[in-house]
């Protein structure tokens, strides 16, 4: 059994292939956390609760004269508020007679087979209902009647747990929710870094690392979507931690608005870390008989460093996370009309576009911006989802078929979630979108936010959409969000609950995807939010790959890419070749180069095939054979750091490795030359150290143990930005 209770020391113990789980319940009916980590003999741990008597920490009633019990420093599985733990909270309420505390007692539990469900949000999923096993826990304040359930599941095989938690207002007063926390984690030892992944639009999910320290630190969006700037997953781990050796703790959040990670050391240098929704301009009234649910969060241990910890996100992505059956499936290779065309294009001249790809042996033409209302430029158009005819006098449909035609299939790019005030859709529904009455709003690229708290609202865009991939053949949608969300208020929610709008955008978020995208699994969908702003586990429930920046500078995405992999597969990375000098950073890449990077992900084109020359769109051409020819390899297969873009000034490589470890695809871009510079040596990664391997345009054999030790010469004829690809097989 994956979860098991013993009534004896009343502890709960939950155990995945490689790692245990434990927590107590402790004299008083605290939920006391006791471990998490490598796998342990099932023991009474108790003796690990040490406690003592100490000064300014205050005791609780129950304890009476017992001052050595305290709140204030044991380490706990969700926090009280208000009554005498002062670290960062897993709850914050303000109740009906205006106190702003919450002290839950473990009031029963249930275990049973299969997965937990989060009421309106994205999940993962059990493939069997003998897969999984759930364990919740349910905590009560007797004083305000509301209840708190953990929720907790096991995938034993895949070494990883989940967890959640629901509010529950079982009192005859309305509570407002200010916080309640998905995760809360608490660490007696605090030797920790916490690594999270940071940046900006155009240079996303960069990797970083600081030392916890003494108080709080935290990385949140409070821009209505997860965000450019931050990433909802992080990392806890040792500080000796690296690829491959040390202890460490993943947390990925599946929510794609506002949320926050938070870590604090306290005064007894214990570690705490909490991960949900943002407080920030966040509450939520609860009403009697009504509940809240936070959305789960995926944990993931590894004692064997980084590289562990990836493969089991990796792995759980795929195999239980995206819903769309082009998740295990080779995607086409695209080609997107943008930095082709951008709005200046008509039928014309997407078919010329469309005709040289093809003959470069693309296979999916996507239509981007442009296509709709009156849309030749960003400052009008959007929300009216209608096609221009003075650009396409045929429709898309007329469009779409002389594509297919072609032999190419056929995709679009849209935005729904945004509104130009030159629409008629503005013009006709100003209400339909977030803003403050009597406030001057704020623009982000010339557009508004249509309000998706309201139900009006999305059911408007569920039946636009749903008409534009009726009317015709429509295999790839590019969803698009192009601005940070501002000027929060909803015509729909009185005062006292405008704090709930946010929240409720992200439910009505998910709600239009449940009734288009899950209703469309023939359609590919591509998440897209200015690149790569809504890069998160929540989305990729939805869809099968992301569009991972708007940079496609081949030498930035190394960083890009690098980042992004901890996390996230790499077939839900969608990254493409693209002209240059390049179009973000004017920099000059060898087109060879710009292939190998790209295809570390879901490989495309993004530029003009009829400006190509001879060399360039043979070049193309091979690039996609070879992709096609290794794609398992890539899509299916082990993924491995073998240098990082921020510690190695020389060199970024990385490497596939199929699952039985017969076949391998190893990457290496040379990021800096010098002048008579010494010989550079790669060691690889995850083979069969017993087993022999050939390397293709190396003559001889060669074990897997000589080439993770010793490991293979880089050329020296290499030149700066250009790169190389090994293709090693067991023999």
């Amino acid at each position: 059994m994956a979860i098991k209770y013993n009534a004896d020391s009343k502890t709960f113990i939950l155990e995945t292939r490689d790692s245990s789980y434990l927590m107590e319940i402790s004299r008083y009916g605290n939920l006391l956390h006791l471990y998490y980590g490598d796998r342990i003999p099932d023991e009474n741990l108790d003796y690990l609760i040490k406690i003592q008597d100490r000064g300014f920490s205050p005791n609780p009633n129950e304890a009476g004269n017992d001052r050595t019990f305290s709140l204030d420093y044991l380490a706990q599985e969700f926090s009280t508020d208000g009554k005498g733990d002062y670290r960062i909270p897993s709850i914050e309420v303000i109740n009906g007679d205006g106190s702003r505390i919450f002290s839950g007692k473990v009031d029963g539990y249930k275990i049973y087979k299969g997965k937990y469900c989060t009421t309106g949000m994205p999940s993962l999923r059990a493939i069997s209902e003998d897969s999984v096993q759930t364990l919740e826990i349910r905590l009560k304040d007797n004083e305000s009647k509301a209840a708190v359930i953990l929720y907790y599941s096991v995938f034993e095989e895949k070494n990883i747990i989940t967890r959640a938690a629901r509010f529950i207002n079982e009192g005859r007063e309305s509570i407002r929710l200010h916080k309640l926390m998905s995760v809360t984690m608490d660490f007696r030892l605090s030797d920790y870094d916490l690594v999270t992944f940071d940046g900006r639009h155009t240079m996303e999910r960069e990797f970083t690392r600081t030392p916890v320290r003494s108080g709080v630190q935290s990385v949140q969006s409070c821009r209505g979507a997860s965000s450019h700037q931050h990433n909802p997953f992080a990392i806890l781990c040792e500080r000796n931690t690296n690829e491959d050796y040390g202890r460490c703790y993943g947390y990925a959040l599946i929510y794609s608005g506002n949320f926050i990670i938070e870590a604090e050391k306290d005064q007894y240098k214990q570690v705490r870390l909490n991960a949900g929704i943002n407080p920030k301009s966040f509450s939520f009234v609860v009403e009697p008989g009504e509940e809240f649910q936070a959305p789960e969060v995926v944990l993931a241990y590894s004692g064997k460093g980084f590289t562990t910890l990836s493969h089991l996100y990796h792995n759980i992505f795929r195999e239980n996370l995206c819903r769309s059956p082009y998740i295990k499936e080779p995607r086409p290779i695209l080609i997107n009309s943008w930095e082709a065309a951008y709005f200046d294009f008509n039928e014309e001249k997407l078919l010329q576009i469309a005709k040289d790809a093809l003959e470069m042996g693309m296979e999916l033409f996507v239509l981007d911006d442009g296509w709709f209302g009156k849309r030749d430029d960003d400052n009008s158009g959007l929300g009216d989802w209608k096609v221009n005819l003075n650009k396409l006098p045929n429709g898309i449909s007329g469009l779409s078929d002389r594509i297919h035609e072609m032999g190419l299939q056929f995709g679009i790019w849209i935005e729904p979630e945004m509104v130009s005030e030159d629409s008629d859709l503005y013009r006709a529904h100003p209400d339909w979108c977030l803003k403050a009455p009597g406030r001057p709003m704020t623009r982000g690229r010339n557009q508004l936010v249509l309000d998706l708290s309201r139900k009006d609202v999305c059911d408007y865009l569920i039946d636009s959409i749903n008409a534009i991939l009726q009317d015709a053949k429509i295999e790839y949608v590019k969803w698009d969000m192009n601005r940070s969300i501002s000027d929060v208020w909803s015509a729909q929610l009185p005062a006292h609950r405008q704090g709930e709008t946010l929240h409720r955008y992200i439910l009505g978020l998910y709600y239009i995807m449940d009734h288009v995208i899950l209703t469309h699994p023939e359609v590919i969908f591509c998440g897209c939010s200015g690149g790569g702003g809504r890069f998160d586990a929540a989305m990729l429930y939805y869809q099968p790959q992301i569009w991972c920046s708007d940079n496609t500078d081949a030498k930035a995405r190394l960083k890009i890419q690098y980042g992004t992999s901890f996390a996230y597969p790499v077939n839900s990375l969608e990254a493409h070749v693209s002209i240059c000098p390049n179009h973000q950073t004017r920099r000059t890449v060898p087109i060879e180069t710009r292939g190998i990077v790209a295809m570390d992900g879901i490989l495309g084109y993004e530029l003009d095939a009829f400006k190509l020359t001879k060399e360039e769109k043979d070049a193309c051409r091979e690039q996609i054979h070879f992709y096609k020819k290794h794609y398992h390899i890539i899509a299916d297969g082990d993924y491995y750091r073998l240098s990082s873009p921020y510690e190695n000034p020389y060199y970024t490589a990385w490497q596939h490795v199929s699952k039985d470890r017969k076949k391998s695809l190893v990457s290496l871009v040379l990021t800096d030359k010098e002048s008579n510079d010494a010989q550079m040596y790669l060691r690889l990664k995850g083979l069969d150290k017993d087993a022999m391997y050939t390397v293709e345009g190396l003559e001889g054999r060669y074990s897997g143990a000589l080439l993770m030790h010793a490991g293979l010469p880089v050329p020296g004829e290499l030149n700066e930005y250009e790169g190389i690809q090994f293709c090693l097989e067991m023999i």
